[in-house]
């Protein structure tokens, strides 16, 4: 079965940075894209970044754009979120999914990593 990670989550002060991962247990990446969302306490799962397997066209919420980069190593079966400028208002748990799609629609979804915590303070 597909299987998917999240790890880099973590406590950050405002302004700061991390670097997640979602590394899939697949040897050959088999989905057109892969999407990380995220989800604060009491809040619906949002869009934030968007990059397929092939090509080049990625894709960014706009509260993130400017601050986040999604990349990918294709080697390591493993896609990054590059987080800059943290704000607290990017507190959430950050999920990666992998889909056949172009959607940012959680339910378009079917795999998905366990998430992580991040955490940014002021």
């Amino acid at each position: 079965q597909m299987q998917l990670a999240e790890s880099g989550g973590g406590l950050v002060q405002a302004g700061g940075s991390l670097r997640l991962s979602c590394v899939a247990s697949v040897r050959t990446f088999n989905f057109l894209t892969v999407t990380w969302f995220r989800q604060a306490p009491g809040k619906e799962r949002d869009f934030v970044a968007m990059i397929p397997w092939e090509g080049d066209n990625t894709k960014y919420a706009d509260s993130v754009k400017g601050r986040f980069t999604i990349s990918r190593d294709k080697a390591k079966f493993a896609v990054y979120l590059e987080m800059s400028s943290l704000k607290p208002e990017d507190t959430a748990v950050y999920y990666c999914a992998a889909g056949n799609g172009y959607s940012v629609v959680q339910d378009d979804y079917d795999f998905w990593g366990q998430g992580t915590q991040v955490t940014v303070s002021s």
